[in-house]
């Protein structure tokens, strides 16, 4: 690779070939060009949103190396990595935190590249790219979040500071079925969750599968209505528009799976899906009509059931939620990077994070030994 790299920005993905920014991925759906194509398309990001696309790339020889999925934010809502007491103390400080810098996908809380690029050069140069663009638009500081273990530790040798976090995964172990995972549960814990399915699987209707040409207008008109309910009661109004959903279903609709559970044909609940090379993972859910234990079939039992089906290695079911550990997920930890311009508040926040890594680890361990699996 040439030395002299060239660093660009950009306030819209649509200006770098879909084909170029999609080769130096490894098939996340999220960081696909279409994914964040709809975000921008559907006015989800954008002008009014607090999430300003700022992507970045880096050539060589006038070739795209490197990319990153980059924006400004105005605030810290819709990335599930919490900094909003950090954002309190800087304030405090007398420093202005926003806006920050953050490389993630919007409104997603899964792991996957960040650094999109074919070697460490190129997703070096992209985290030092960050820093400077951090200067260069008077933001407080850089975070990448969701990244992999990998780009963790390449953004730490860079400078960056590593935080750790927890999720809940359901873990393929090579399993040939539903009733082979099973096997591997606690005598007890197996019989909660064969009564558990066939209470949900009880409800009085049917559950249905739908991805690829399967989906028609309708199953997204009774989606946007589950969404609309549930963004409602968690975030006080949905993130996504309604085009959104409309674009991914001209463009993604084979990278989706869309579970419905129906009632003399009509929609009363439904799980969205997004599937990736080697896992799925479940966005949002919602229902009209409440039936005991149906969210848990439709988002949990069934992603485990497609995931055993397809050979796919881990379901990532999304943020926060204990419950699911009873149902087979267990915890995992979560990367993110953070570098802010202010030495003393970086180096204030790097204290903070030894901390919290050491209490973090100790948590993770503490809620592998609640797992349902059989001990020993």
């Amino acid at each position: 690779m040439n030395d002299m790299l060239t660093l660009t920005t950009h306030p819209s993905i649509a200006e770098i070939d879909p084909a170029v920014w999609d080769g130096l991925g490894d098939g996340n759906p999220f960081t696909t060009h279409r994914f964040l194509l709809a975000l921008e398309q559907s006015g989800s990001v954008g002008t009014g949103t607090g999430w300003q696309s700022l992507h970045l790339t880096v050539e060589s020889d006038g070739q795209i190396v490197g990319a990153a999925p980059l924006y400004a934010k105005g605030h810290s809502q819709g990335e599930y990595i919490f900094d909003q007491a950090w954002a309190q103390a800087y304030t405090r400080a007398g420093g202005r935190y926003y806006p920050k810098l953050q490389s993630a996908v919007p409104f997603t809380p899964a792991t996957g590249q960040r650094l999109l690029a074919r070697d460490d050069t190129a997703r070096m140069a992209l985290l030092q790219g960050m820093m400077q663009v951090t200067g260069h638009v008077q933001a407080s500081g850089a975070h990448i979040t969701f990244c992999t273990e990998a780009e963790a530790a390449l953004g730490e040798a860079a400078g960056f500071l590593p935080r750790i976090t927890q999720q809940f995964h359901w873990l393929n172990k090579g399993y040939a079925s539903y009733d082979d995972f099973l096997a591997a549960l606690s005598s007890r814990k197996r019989k909660d969750l064969r009564k558990e399915r066939a209470r949900a699987q009880g409800f009085g209707g049917t559950i249905r599968h739908l991805t690829g040409d399967d989906l028609e207008p309708r199953h997204w008109d009774a989606f946007w209505e589950f969404y609309q309910d549930t963004g409602a009661r968690k975030w006080g109004q949905p993130y996504l528009t309604r085009k959104f959903f409309d674009l991914i279903q001209e463009t993604m609709r084979d990278d989706i799976l869309l579970v419905l559970a129906e009632q003399d044909g009509e929609p009363i609940a439904g799980a969205l899906n997004f599937i990736g090379p080697d896992a799925i993972y479940g966005r949002y859910w919602g229902c009209t009509e409440d039936h005991a234990f149906l969210h848990f079939e439709l988002c949990y039992h069934q992603a485990i059931d497609q995931a055993i089906a397809h050979g796919l290695s881990r379901v990532e079911a999304g943020a926060q939620g204990d419950h699911k550990l009873a149902r087979g997920y267990e915890p995992v930890p979560i990367h993110s990077l953070h570098w802010v311009q202010d030495a003393g508040f970086l180096k204030a926040l790097e204290n903070y994070l030894d901390q919290e890594r050491d209490a973090m680890g100790q948590e993770i361990q503490a809620l592998a030994d609640w797992t349902p699996f059989r001990k020993g």
